[in-house]
Order: structure tokens, then sequence, then C-alpha cells
């Protein structure tokens, strides 16, 4: 009798999974796949650049445009990138710009001069901050219940944290394998898969009905541009030079028109609200300065493994596989984490595990090897980084209608591009002002503090976001015996 009970009750267990479950999952996995694409082209070619200035005779400043010419785009181009989505569709604009990115790929891998390979990289740009915003957005909208939607921003956090790390791995190894080319000709069938199959997992958004708002889209396009220029050549060109503080204050600007605009017209690019909410506004500060902080570790840290130790460009990359691992370790954990502790704990020991890390970093010393002085940093900020993306990004898209997802997803990507401008120029000018000629410690000791001083500012505003929750379940609370 008792086979018999059970019996028919066997066939029950899957019918608790949506009817759509597996759809979803392949939808979710692919475009984290594109995001993992997007992100790691920031630094797939790091280690790859003396490579390519032999090849293409770039010399010591045109090379950084290798670098800067992607960031600019992107960063640039997202909030535009963002509003297309609402307006045209999330799922055609994501196609548009990895089709976009991926012939990009292709003419930078076959480029012959150093022009077409920085115009290349800036095209690259171009398709990602049209892709990037669709992202979060189909990820949100894939997810079948809110608990694989905690898990799809988990693995989002970890992707955008940990591609950085990944970039240097796969572009060591294939430098070392092959070419400097094939870091940017690897993306090119990964792209093509992608797009191959995106319509077949992923629906179409509804579209946001409305007129374009054209002086919006050019404002925060231009003041975006303006902002991301300027910081990028702040080390090179001076912190009060015209150039710098001239292309800062039309920056502002044009920021300040985008303010004015987007409250006085009826279908603005940018809604006035999705600023509103502290806690947003607070999770956008938080991932600038999180980002800022990490761009360390993929500059000075790489200089300082090539540099110090010795290694070589494969080596190199295999030297953060530490600090990846923790990031997409730590990614399984904090979906439960989340609903245990609440983001705003999660970002303070977060941003403090960050900040010692960085700490660490700077006690290196001549000598000392990657076992003893660089491996612990590494796992620890790679478990920090884990800790902190999720719960910043679960603030940032909380309580966003979906029809403004991609413009909440397109801010919160801008807050990051403009986070590891800023952090980066700051942290190459107290690296330059503190370097003794012929030797890299004295320099970086300072950076690193430095990068330890935006991750203790993040500490900050979780502390602050953090009492102003508690104040806000205290609130109704506290009102209850007055209102009976």
């Amino acid at each position: 009798m008792s086979h018999q009970t059970l019996t028919p009750a066997q066939p029950q267990a899957p019918t608790e999974l949506p009817p759509n479950a597996g759809r979803a999952a392949a939808g979710i996995a692919l475009v984290l796949v594109a995001q993992l694409m997007l992100v790691l082209d920031a630094t797939v070619v790091n280690v790859a650049l003396p490579h390519i200035d032999a090849d293409l005779s770039f010399g010591p400043a045109g090379l950084s445009w290798v670098l800067n010419a992607y960031t600019l785009a992107f960063g640039g181009l997202l909030l535009l990138g963002g509003r297309l989505g609402d307006v045209l569709g999330r799922r055609r604009m994501f196609e548009v710009g990895l089709a976009v990115f991926t012939l990009a790929s292709l003419v930078g891998g076959l480029a012959q001069s150093a022009e077409v390979l920085v115009g290349a990289r800036a095209l690259q740009g171009v398709g990602a901050a049209m892709a990037a915003p669709g992202v979060l957005a189909l990820l949100t909208t894939s997810a079948p219940d809110a608990a694989a939607r905690n898990r799809a921003l988990a693995l989002f956090g970890a992707v955008s944290s940990g591609g950085m790390s990944i970039g240097l791995l796969l572009g060591g190894a294939l430098t070392d394998l092959g070419s400097w080319r094939w870091t940017m000709v690897i993306n090119v069938p990964i792209g093509l898969v992608v797009l191959a199959l995106t319509r077949r997992v992923l629906d179409e958004t509804p579209r946001r009905p409305g007129r374009f708002d054209v002086v919006g889209a050019l404002a925060a396009t231009g003041g975006a541009v303006a902002v991301v220029w300027s910081l990028i050549g702040a080390p090179d060109h001076g912190w009060t030079s015209p150039r710098t503080l001239g292309g800062l204050v039309v920056g502002a600007l044009l920021v300040a028109l985008l303010a004015r605009t987007e409250r006085r017209v009826a279908h603005p690019m940018l809604r006035p609200e999705l600023l509103r909410s502290p806690r947003r506004v607070g999770g956008l500060a938080a991932i600038a300065l999180v980002v800022g902080g990490q761009l360390s570790m993929f500059f000075l840290a790489v200089q300082l493994i090539e540099g110090e130790l010795g290694f070589g460009p494969m080596a190199t990359g295999l030297a953060f596989l530490p600090l990846t691992l923790g990031i997409f370790g730590m990614s399984r954990v904090t979906p439960r984490l989340l609903g245990l502790v609440g983001p705003t704990r999660m970002i303070m020991a977060g941003a403090l595990g960050l900040s010692a890390s960085f700490v660490w970093l700077s006690a290196y010393g001549a000598g000392d090897g990657y076992l003893a002085a660089v491996l612990g940093p590494m796992l620890l900020n790679g478990l920090s980084a884990g800790l902190a993306f999720m719960p910043i990004t679960t603030l940032v898209l909380s309580d966003v209608e979906p029809e403004h997802a991609g413009s909440a997803s397109g801010l919160l990507q801008t807050f990051q591009q403009l986070g590891g401008a800023i952090g980066l120029a700051v942290i190459v000018s107290v690296y330059a002002a503190g370097a003794v000629p012929g030797e890299f410690l004295p320099g970086a000791r300072a950076a690193f503090l430095t990068s330890a001083t935006f991750a203790a500012l993040a500490l900050v505003v979780g502390v602050v976001l953090h009492r102003q929750g508690r104040r806000a379940a205290e609130e109704p609370a506290a009102s209850e015996p007055a209102a009976a």
C-alpha cells in the first residue's frame, strides 16, 4: 500500500519548475557569455601590449589608446545604449551591439596599422555600449522566479568583476601560444554562436512608447565622453592642465544640461526618479568606488608580477587565477547570504576585505615571492569582490519598473566605467608622483594604498546605507502604538 501511495506522487516534483525553466536557463547562460566577452575585452590585450607595439610601432604614448579607445566609447555611450534598448527593444539592441562588437573584433585582429587597431577598439566599445545594458534587463526578464533572478544577478556580478582577471589569463595564454591577434579574433566565433542562438532562447522585451529624447541623448553621451576623455588623459597631461580641467568643465555643463532636460521632457532618456532613491544612489557610488579601486589589481599588479617577479604573459594570467576563483566561488554563496544578512552588510564586508587586500599588497618588498606576498592578497581580493558586487547590483536594480530596466542597467554600468576611469587616473597619478626612476615599488605602495582608500570609502557608503535601512525599518514599528 505504501508503494502504491508513493507512486503517483513521484512525478509531481518536476512540476514545481516553471514550464519555461530550461529555455530561461539557456537564455541566462547566453547573455552571461556575452557579458563575459564584453568585460574581459577591457583587459585581454593588457599583457599583449609589448607584442602589439613591436608589430604596429605605436610608441609609448599611443599604445595606451589600445586600452583607452575601448573604455572611452564603452563608458561614453552606455546611457544612450540603455535608452535605445528601452525604445527599440532590448533583444534587438543586444543583437545589433553584439554584431558590431564581433565585426570590430575581426577588423582589429586583422589590423596592419596602429590607426586601424585603435579604430577597431573604439568600434568594439560602441558595440559593447549597445549590447551591455540589455544584458541585465534580459537577465531579470528571463529569470522564471525571484530565486532564479538572484542567482542570475550573482553570476552577473561574478562575470563583471571576474571578467577582467579572466581577460588577463586568456590574453596571456593566447599571446604565448599564438599571437596578440588571437586576443581579438577569439571574439568572432563566440559572438557568432551567441547571435545564432539569441532568438531561440530570448524573447523580445516590450518597447517603451514615446519620442526619442535627442537633447538628452547628446548631453548624456557628450558629458560621459568628455569626463572619461579628461580622466584618461589626466596622468599624462596633469590634473590641472587646460585639457583636463576644460574637459571636466564641458562634461559638468553637459551633465547639468542633461539634468535640466530630463526634468522637462515628456519621455526622458534617463528618468529622474531612478536617482531619487538614496539606496540606489548609494549603490551607484559603491560600484564606482569598488571598481575604481579594483583597477590597481589589473594594471599595477600586472606590472608587479611581470616586472618584479619576472613572469611571462601566460604565467601572469595564471597568477590571477586565485582572484578569479575567489570571485566565482563566492558567487555560489551570495544569493543565500543576501536573504540571511541583507545587501548592506555584504557590501560592508566586501569593501572591508578589498581594502585589507590592497593594504596587504602595499607591503610587498623587494625579494618577496608570489606565494608569500601576492597569493594571499589575490585570494582575499577575489572573495571580497565576489561578496560585494551582487548586493550592489541588487540595490541599484531593485524597485525598477520593467520598462525602465534598460535605463537602470545602463546607469549601473556607466558608473562602473566612470568609476574605473576615475580610479585608474587617480591611481596612475599617485604612482607617477611617488615613483623613483628605475624602481617600481615606491610609487606602487602609495598607489595600492590609494586603492585601499577607494574601498574604505565604499565601506563608509555601506555603513550609511545600513543605518538608513535600519531607521526605515524602525519607523513603522515606532508609529504602531500611536496609531493604535
